[in-house]
């Protein structure tokens, strides 16, 4: 064994740790342990190292905490010549990964696939659910229309002792792996694989099959890799990229809460920058904006009576006054502030066109990509709010008061809006 190897991961790569080893482990044994299936997932529970106060899970919600403080980053001086830039998408056209879905029919696979794709083509993957039912559908239907012959797809089609059926399964599995793959090779980043699956003949023909394919190449850029042997650096690479993002997919697919809850979002009441048309600070609520705090805990009673709830702020004062007369449970997160205008925070739109006229008139082409100088981007704000999305899919009922921008993300994530229509 090559203890250099060793002592570069531990040092490099703290993510390939002993509790990730566990992680993925727990993962494949859920997979592939049709002999002997851990007590918990009987009960629908997932393992308890992904669990609410699992090690895995306080390990992520440690890595998000500087997200839920305040901010001391002094404003950037208004001297600064321009506004910022457009911001590009993130590069991921190396990640390439495959997700077998595992389970009998109508346990919720198709709906956890859908849930997944939602989520990661919010954080601009290029996602795509190749599901074998719907391909077998779709070719019965276009069967029947050029021969007239209706298919029997009845429970006896997908019994083991029928042999031609079985085949023809096996071949619609096979076709639509074959499918995913050429998607991936177009320049797709994760592709579902959504059947049964349940055999481990057919999964070790998926595993097989893939592994075929090449791997990614690896850019020389990283620090990290710095006058290391190629050979080592491609394989330990491909390593650190793979497991980083299974363990990103099983946490959100771990934690994601099944039963019924609510979700209401908010905008804070009016507040002072509001009267005076003015982006960004944190003034308080007007007479108006506190009107309508007054007028929230008999809103709020009236719909949702005795039910449990927890209510989330930023930690600006506009929306933490507004929940203020609330009687429940509150969480301020430093993640749910509203966009950062940077040099332009503080001051109106027709200030901003008046000052920086060119700037202005970009921002108003590309609202998505547009980063002013020394804030952000809607594009910055769907990445920050990443560990809010993770915590809000296990979360019961929950009520988030927010700003223009915060509410505007949110919304197209649950509502699977693509990046152009989300400002």
């Amino acid at each position: 064994m090559d203890h250099t190897n060793e002592d570069h991961n531990r040092i490099h790569f703290p993510i390939l740790s002993s509790e990730l080893t566990a992680a993925l482990g727990a993962i494949e044994d859920m997979a592939d342990g049709t002999d002997a299936v851990p007590d918990s997932v009987v009960r629908g529970r997932p393992p308890a190292i992904f669990r609410a106060g699992g090690p895995m899970l306080k390990q992520f919600d440690q890595s998000t905490a500087s997200s839920r403080k305040g901010s001391q980053a002094p404003t950037p001086p208004r001297s600064v010549v321009g506004i910022g830039n457009k911001v590009a998408k993130p590069d991921y056209s190396e990640a390439k990964i495959v997700l077998a879905m595992v389970g009998l029919p109508a346990r919720g696979k198709s709906y956890l696939s859908n849930k997944l794709m939602r989520y990661l083509k919010w954080l601009e993957y290029d996602v795509q659910v190749f599901n074998v039912g719907q391909l077998r559908r779709s070719r019965a239907h276009h069967k029947a229309q050029q021969s007239g012959i209706l298919e029997d797809h009845t429970s006896s089609y997908f019994s083991h002792n029928n042999v031609e059926a079985t085949k023809l399964r096996e071949q619609l599995a096979e076709d639509s792996l074959e499918m995913l793959i050429r998607w991936l090779k177009k320049g797709g980043n994760v592709a579902i694989h959504d059947a049964t699956n349940s055999t481990r003949m057919r999964r070790a023909k998926i595993s097989a099959r893939v592994a075929k394919e090449k791997g990614m190449s690896v850019s020389s850029g990283d620090p990290d890799y710095k006058d290391l042997p190629r050979e080592w650096l491609n394989a330990n690479f491909l390593r650190r990229i793979k497991e980083y993002e299974a363990v990103a997919i099983a946490f959100y697919l771990m934690n994601y809460m099944v039963s019924p809850r609510n979700i209401f979002l908010s905008r804070h009441g009016e507040s002072q920058y509001n009267v005076e048309g003015r982006i960004g600070g944190d003034s308080l609520l007007s007479e108006r904006g506190l009107a309508y705090a007054h007028a929230l805990p008999e809103l709020v009673r009236n719909n949702i009576g005795d039910a449990p709830l927890i209510v989330w702020t930023s930690t600006l004062q506009r929306t933490i006054q507004t929940a203020g007369e609330l009687p429940y449970p509150k969480l301020t997160w430093k993640s749910l502030d509203e966009l950062d205008a940077g040099v332009c925070d503080g001051m109106t739109y027709e200030e901003i066109e008046q000052a920086y006229p060119e700037d202005f008139a970009n921002r108003d082409e590309d609202k998505f990509n547009y980063r002013y100088r020394g804030g952000e981007s809607y594009r910055d704000v769907v990445v920050r709010l990443e560990p809010v999305i993770m915590e809000l899919e296990r979360q019961e009922n929950i009520l988030i008061f927010g700003h223009q921008a915060i509410l505007r993300c949110l919304y197209a994530y649950f509502h699977d809006l693509p990046q152009a229509d989300l400002p």
